[in-house]
């Protein structure tokens, strides 16, 4: 049985993948810097760990098979905040795996890593990287990060670039970014099982109707997404598109390619 270690376990995605991990008949160990909502269950233990301590990063991993890297600051945040958690955490996570002898990584990255692509686009692994926040950059970081790892010691990474998963889409834009809780498994199980996985960037996103973002080039790995956001048509049937020049209707990131700089 595979030892699986889940940071963020206590974030968003990792309470919403935390019912249907035991599917994939995985031993999971699950970390972040505050405690489960939920006891662990059986066949789950829980271990603390701050990101930006790399002992008690190492002790945590140690033991693993394999990483589901969803901790971290998931908005746009300080410029140091990004960088200590974010950048440094990630660092962290990775130099650990590397001495522990892990050697599969699913490092959650976002779609704010190429948000300022408009989204007439439809657009590749090979896309131009187009942050649209000091998170989008900390993201692209780790994604450099990851393949460093992969080409220097051989550790494979899938870095999945995240739309938005959810229960279901909060806005109109989700329609589009929106990944189901059950794509995202599909495609962990994916991850963990498939003979040659590399470092391949995958887009998160289900079989969604409005598409921005084609995974052709990690085909290879055999996924395919199975739930589409045109379920939840009809919450935004009454939906008015706004001024097409705004940058959250123009870019793929939304409200972040529009915010302004969070240091100012």
């Amino acid at each position: 049985m595979q030892q699986v270690l889940m940071t963020g376990a206590a974030g968003g995605i990792g309470t919403l993948l935390r019912p249907l991990l035991p599917e994939l008949g995985v031993r999971l160990r699950l970390s972040d810097v505050t405690d489960p909502q939920v006891p662990p269950a059986a066949g789950e233990d829980w271990a603390m760990a701050d990101l930006t301590d790399f002992e008690a990063v190492a002790r945590v991993v140690a033991g693993m098979d394999a990483i589901l890297h969803f901790g971290g600051i998931s908005t746009e945040n300080r410029a140091d905040l990004i960088h200590e958690i974010n950048v440094k955490g990630t660092y962290n996570l990775y130099e650990a795996a590397r001495k522990a002898g892990v050697k599969r990584i699913l490092f959650a990255s976002s779609n704010h890593v190429i948000g300022f692509h408009p989204r007439e686009s439809r657009i590749d692994a090979e896309a131009e990287i187009r942050p649209d926040s000091l998170y989008g950059v900390s993201k692209a970081y780790g994604e450099a990060l990851a393949k460093y790892y992969w080409l220097k010691f051989g550790i494979e990474s899938l870095l999945l670039r995240i739309g938005s998963c959810f229960p279901e889409p909060k806005d109109r834009r989700m329609m589009a970014t929106w990944m189901s809780d059950r794509d995202m498994l599909r495609l962990i199980g994916t991850m963990l099982t498939v003979p040659r996985l590399g470092c391949p960037v995958v887009y998160g996103v289900s079989n969604n109707r409005e598409s921005w973002w084609d995974n052709g080039k990690a085909a290879y790995l055999g996924w395919q997404p199975q739930d589409s956001s045109e379920r939840f048509a009809a919450k935004f049937a009454d939906f008015v598109p706004g001024d097409p020049d705004d940058p959250a209707v123009k870019f793929q990131g939304g409200g972040f390619a529009k915010a302004g700089h969070y240091e100012d």
